[in-house]
């Protein structure tokens, strides 16, 4: 599954929650997601078109390109086709809006590139998540700054997400040379501070915008439980389920947002 499936998904839908939430008509959700959809699906062929070679080496059998099901060159130019898209479809936004995602879409680049195998390579997961409350809130008449709590809160979930991302592949990518912030860490702290860093999303997305309510307490809670889930699970080499609980815990956040009604 080249395009990344399970985070292209995600994101699309999370942010296209947030473009319904903050009051765009059908048109602009329709607009935002296809502008994500895109952007995200540019990135995860991306991804394998550079890293083919790499998962060749470590057997990866999630590889499409790697197994030999896909050619790499199809797979470069459907990448090259997604991110021209990816251009006009963000300025159907506005270009403040188009100018956010595509620096978003831009970083996840740098990311697969260079800046995965740096001790940076959070930056493009904290600064791309904070740039999705702008894309979404710059989109809207008068064109108004996203609230601190949306910026903070995603960027803190799109950083945790990574520390998560990676621990399912930290062997693998130390056999190649990769050594971004996760490989230097470690298992065990990539492990607690995935954890830290999603229930700090959970709290600014929950207690930021004030008058929380039992609602946003209740989500606060179940994210606090699938958190607690995922860090035991994450200390089993191999396994992917801390980052699909990292899935639920962006979905708990949306709900959180969603229930604000027209916060953005």
């Amino acid at each position: 599954m080249s395009c990344h499936p399970e985070p292209t998904a995600a994101v699309t839908a999370v942010t296209m929650a947030l473009a319904a939430t903050s009051g765009r008509a059908a048109a602009g959700v329709v607009a935002v997601g296809a502008a994500v959809l895109t952007g995200q699906l540019s990135v995860g062929w991306h991804n394998d078109w550079l890293d083919a070679e790499r998962d060749r080496s470590t057997g990866r059998a999630d590889k499409p390109v790697a197994r030999g099901f896909v050619a790499r060159r199809t797979v470069g130019i459907a990448a090259a086709t997604a991110l021209v898209l990816t251009v006009p479809l963000s300025f159907l936004s506005g270009w403040r809006a188009a100018l956010c995602h595509l620096v978003a879409v831009a970083l996840a680049w740098s990311y697969n590139a260079r800046l995965k195998s740096t001790v940076f390579s959070f930056v493009p997961y904290t600064v791309a998540f904070s740039l999705l409350p702008a894309f979404v809130s710059f989109g809207l008449p008068g064109h108004p700054a996203p609230p601190w709590w949306a910026v903070v809160g995603a960027g803190l979930l799109g950083t945790g997400a990574h520390l998560a991302n990676t621990l399912p592949d930290l062997d693998d990518d130390a056999a190649t040379g990769v050594r971004g912030l996760p490989h230097r860490l470690g298992r065990t702290r990539t492990s607690i501070g995935a954890a830290l860093l999603l229930l700090a999303a959970s709290a600014v997305l929950a207690l930021g915008p004030g008058d929380p309510g039992p609602l946003a307490i209740a989500a606060l809670a179940a994210a606090t439980l699938v958190v607690l889930v995922a860090v035991r699970l994450g200390r089993n080499p191999g396994s992917r389920m801390p980052f699909r609980l990292t899935l639920v815990v962006a979905a708990i956040d949306v709900a959180l947002l969603l229930a604000r009604g027209t916060a953005l």
